[in-house]
């Protein structure tokens, strides 16, 4: 691994939690629990190679869709993650926030979020977000939402005035987009901040997504060349 060429800011599509539980004749819920341990190990790896930014797909605005049960579970889950993680979270120096459309979550469950965002809010470690309630192009036209409230003219519009009314607002664009599971779509996932990305995916399922797994996909994203659609001199 080359350490002065390490991306700053790595996105993650965590997919494959259901077919990892199918295959060991699990509920899917197993898959979810397991799927939980592959981000702490991943966010700790980040820290370790010197990554500054780790964004997580973790709930889409399609997920409602689900069965009760597993949404259910999944709420639960946050929540438990949260009480349980953000002790140690604070101290490895993680700032932690939740973006999306979060006020459709139960109230218990924002006041947790928002007190765990205000209590890691000035951390400089590595920023981990959590993407929840989540749709790229809902964030587009909450973006848009906003700009015309703001009653912005035309001539103000431009790309940097767009990034700045995004939930990401505050975070550099990605420079890896990593999906598990091997499957070929972005699915509605940070769709104006990918633009230049590099896409890197790997047949592994979430829940098998470790160090040595996030390591192999820094190394491919090292052999790449990033042109941003220029030509090399």
């Amino acid at each position: 691994m080359i350490n002065n060429n390490i991306p700053q800011h790595i996105a993650v599509i965590m997919d494959g939690n259901g077919r990892w539980a199918k295959k060991r004749f699990l509920p899917r819920i197993a898959g979810h629990k397991e799927g939980a341990e592959s981000v702490r190990v991943v966010l700790k790896t980040c820290a370790e190679l010197g990554v500054k930014y780790l964004t997580v797909y973790a709930f889409s605005t399609e997920n409602w869709a689900r069965p009760k049960g597993e949404v259910s579970f999944l709420m639960g889950l946050f929540s438990r993650m949260i009480e349980r993680e953000l002790e140690e979270l604070n101290k490895s120096g993680v700032k932690l926030q939740f973006l999306g459309r979060l006020n459709k979550f139960p109230a218990d469950l924002r006041k947790k979020m928002n007190a765990a965002m205000e209590l890691t809010a000035e951390n400089k470690k590595i920023t981990l977000s959590v993407l929840v309630n989540y749709g790229g192009r809902a964030e587009i036209v909450d973006a848009f939402k906003e700009m015309t409230n703001d009653e912005l003219p035309n001539e103000r519009i431009n790309e940097e005035t767009v990034n700045k009314y995004l939930y990401t607002r505050d975070l550099p664009d990605p420079d890896l987009l990593i999906r598990t599971a091997n499957e070929m779509r972005v699915s509605n996932f940070l769709l104006w901040q990918i633009a230049y990305a590099e896409i890197y995916i790997t047949q592994t399922l979430w829940p098998d997504f470790r160090k040595k797994q996030l390591i192999e996909a820094v190394e491919a994203y090292q052999k790449r060349e990033r042109r941003f659609g220029k030509v090399k001199g």
